[in-house]
């Protein structure tokens, strides 16, 4: 079993900044690939940027240049630096790791 518990989410003006953080616990020695996935009212979840335990990352067309993923191994943990944030970015942000979600946190891009 593992365990994801998402942080960092809030309300932000359009252009700014945040830095959502995932925890990773429980059978953490089975985890390589981490990622991001967001979930906007009404459309389905899609994928925003994943990592593998090397260090390659992915990211969708629509954060690239604006979202940065990254990961500490040593302390479990992977973060998603977003910015520029526009009123699209708008969306409950899930962490992931294959066979398990967070319980995801809420971001909100308005003025």
């Amino acid at each position: 079993q593992v365990q994801l518990v998402e942080s960092g989410g809030g309300l932000v003006q359009p252009g700014g900044s945040l830095r959502l953080s995932c925890a990773a616990s429980g059978n953490i020695f089975s985890i390589n690939i981490m990622g991001w996935y967001r979930q906007a009212p009404g459309k389905q979840r899609l994928l925003v940027a994943r990592i593998t335990g090397g260090g390659s990352t992915e990211y969708s067309d629509s954060v690239k240049g604006r979202f940065t993923i990254s990961r500490d191994n040593a302390k479990n943990m992977v973060y998603l630096q977003k910015n520029s944030l526009k009123p699209g970015d708008t969306a409950v942000y899930y962490c992931y790791t294959p066979g398990y979600w967070g319980k995801g946190t809420l971001v909100t891009v308005s003025s």
